[in-house]
């Protein structure tokens, strides 16, 4: 096939904006790496982009300035430069997907949307009005005339189908480039650490990772210590340092800023126990990262880890306190040799199912399937 122009956008990759800034970033990394096509990247201006452009001179990065809607400035004289032959958004909500898919119906160019989430039930409750608003306005039209919907787990994409698209949808996970995370043997230590790294919002359950905490007897958890890492709203943070004061935990759970780089590995790779409480995540990113570092789980069904129960990496829980403290609890009174193996189970799913150059073979996959409708790839989804 001949070499292809595609272009992504997404409303940010500021490193403060989580999950699928990092997400889209290193998937088009790795599609460089594994192809020829010229790949563009359309995003809004960022004091802190997790990359400033891409390492391949076929990969392109334009940061533009919004406008009063939120749009991006100037996008259309950029992207009729490069004549592409498929576009391919990334969330929902924001006007920088509309504008592109607008811009496709009009020029008869092929479109993917790549919800990140977004259709959630959890997610579509909240701000309900709003999404409403924006539904009948245009974000419906949107995903109706996609020529594909792309979900990162079959519960997501069975959500999708719930709401009514009749779209193909393409299931491919997020991916992991584990170079950015070399396997690593943890050291066995006296006082051990439980990990909580993510955006620190309502919607991640951490004040049921409190209540859960506090109802834990004091000898099972005497030499365990909790990290709460990442970025968020100043007054949600005072409110959950008020509740640790409240329940008398500021000397067991520390609250700490967001880390990159380096100091994030660090922090995965000195963590006995990953935790991610989370009330909705179409896939977790976090969780694929910490089981890269070895590291054993314990999430809710409110992501699509069941996995970690399959490959005995860690515990997949129903969403809600009494839950978590018995999943906490048992965690804890593991044998440090169990926790060790539970972790290298992890790091052996994700290297089998998750690297970051076994999903990029798939996403152009997709594209080549959407542009010559050719054979359709096992994990394209038609109604």
């Amino acid at each position: 096939m001949n070499n292809l122009q595609i272009a992504h956008f997404i409303n940010s990759i500021d490193e403060s904006t989580g999950g699928p800034a990092r997400s889209v970033t290193h998937l088009i990394s790795a599609m460089l790496d594994n192809s020829c096509h010229k790949i563009e990247l359309f995003c809004g201006e960022s004091k802190d982009p997790i990359i400033n452009n891409f390492e391949k001179t076929t990969g392109s990065l334009h940061f533009l300035k919004h406008n009063r809607l939120g749009g991006l400035l100037e996008f259309r004289k950029k992207l009729n430069l490069s004549n592409p032959d498929l576009l391919h958004g990334h969330g929902l909500w924001q006007m920088p997907v509309h504008q592109m898919a607008k811009m496709a119906r009009k020029n008869k160019i092929p479109y993917i949307i790549t919800p990140r989430g977004m259709l959630e039930p959890w997610s579509l409750e909240q701000k309900i009005f709003k999404k409403k608003i924006a539904l009948s306005l245009f974000q419906n039209k949107d995903l109706k005339n996609a020529d594909c919907i792309h979900a990162t787990a079959t519960l997501e994409a069975e959500n999708i189908r719930n709401l009514g698209y009749v779209n193909p949808i393409a299931v491919i996970p997020n991916g992991i480039d584990l170079k950015a995370f070399p396997n690593f043997k943890k050291s066995q230590t006296v006082v051990k650490k439980i990990l909580f790294l993510s955006r620190i919002h309502q919607k991640k359950g951490i004040e049921n990772l409190i209540e859960a905490w506090s109802q834990i007897t004091t000898s099972v958890k005497e030499d365990w210590s909790i990290a709460i890492v990442g970025n968020g709203e100043e007054k949600y943070i005072e409110e959950l340092q008020n509740l640790l004061i409240e329940k008398g935990l500021s000397e067991q759970i520390f609250i700490k800023g967001p880390m990159y780089g380096e100091d994030k590995l660090k922090e995965y790779q000195d963590a006995d126990l990953f935790v991610l409480p989370t009330y909705s995540e179409n896939f977790g990113i976090v969780i694929a990262e910490a089981l890269a570092c070895n590291t054993p789980v314990i999430t809710t069904k409110g992501t699509p880890w069941e996995e970690l129960e399959t490959t005995q990496s860690g515990w997949w829980i129903d969403i809600g306190i009494e839950p978590l403290k018995a999943a906490l609890e048992e965690a804890l009174q593991t044998p440090p040799e169990t926790l060790q193996q539970m972790g290298e189970n992890g790091r052996k799913l994700v290297e089998e199912k998750y690297s970051i150059e076994a999903v990029a073979k798939q996403m152009l996959e997709l594209y080549e399937w959407i542009l010559e409708k050719g054979e359709r790839p096992e994990f394209v989804n038609l109604i």
